[in-house]
């Protein structure tokens, strides 16, 4: 019997120990906001960090910014709770580097691709399927009508049923199908100069192996990351990969 008592009280401790080492949800979680570039590089990059540092600030996480592409690693990654591709472009992780990536989001943590995030790994298929799609061609930067066709997302909360925004509208080599992620956002192609006359997404989210991933097309612009229809939407879009 004493025995026994002594196991339980062990074990009662081991777990009290697991629950004041992990972060809560969404309260002092680390992300790392990676934005290297292997090709076209956006102005707005640093306006992107700026507006995380502050939205950590406000929602309680901590950001770390990097263009080092060597913390891809088990144990560089460990730290963190979600991996923000801020405007990445082309090949900028290794195969032992994408290897890591993998483990981290199967071990259930957390992406977020913000806006050339989807120009970024063309080689890298498994990547292709957790931001989503990838990127074929824009116009240029203009003006275009938005609609929330999901409201009860936590970064679709707040915003209207539809709204202008001005970016840089990509197409996709293949749209998102619905079937495999949840849109959020579709913009329609007629609000703006553009050969095709119907709705695509341009932001969504999903579960993905074992984790969960957010991408928005928002953010060519320095000045998008000051718009506060941008920045409730960057920080739903955060609150839905750390809370698992």
């Amino acid at each position: 019997m004493e025995r026994r008592h002594v196991s339980a009280c062990l074990c009662l401790v081991f777990l009290l120990g697991i629950a004041f080492t992990l972060p809560a949800k969404g309260q002092d979680a680390k992300l790392l906001v990676f934005s290297k570039t292997a090709g076209f590089r956006h102005n707005s990059i640093p306006a992107g960090i700026k507006a995380l540092e502050k939205l950590g600030r406000e929602q309680g996480f901590v950001i770390t910014a990097t263009e080092d592409a060597g913390l891809f690693t088990d144990q560089g990654l460990a730290p963190y709770q979600a991996v923000v591709f801020l405007n990445t472009t082309g090949d900028v992780l290794n195969n032992e580097q994408q290897a890591a990536f993998e483990r981290f989001i199967r071990s259930g943590k957390g992406f977020v691709g913000i806006h050339a995030a989807t120009d970024t790994e063309y080689e890298w298929p498994w990547y292709g399927r957790l931001v989503g799609a990838y990127f074929k061609s824009h116009p240029p930067t203009v003006e275009g009508k938005l609609t929330v066709v999901n409201k009860n997302h936590p970064s679709t909360k707040g915003l209207p049923d539809t709204f202008r925004f001005e970016d840089e509208w990509y197409d996709y080599r293949e749209n998102p199908s619905p079937e495999k992620v949840n849109i959020l956002i579709t913009i329609d192609q007629t609000s703006y100069d553009h050969d095709s006359n119907k709705n695509h997404p341009i932001s969504w989210c999903h579960e993905f192996d074992g984790g969960r991933a957010f991408y928005t097309l928002l953010g060519h612009r320095p000045e998008s990351f000051s718009e506060p229809l941008m920045l409730k939407h960057l920080a739903g879009g955060i609150r839905y990969v750390l809370d698992q």
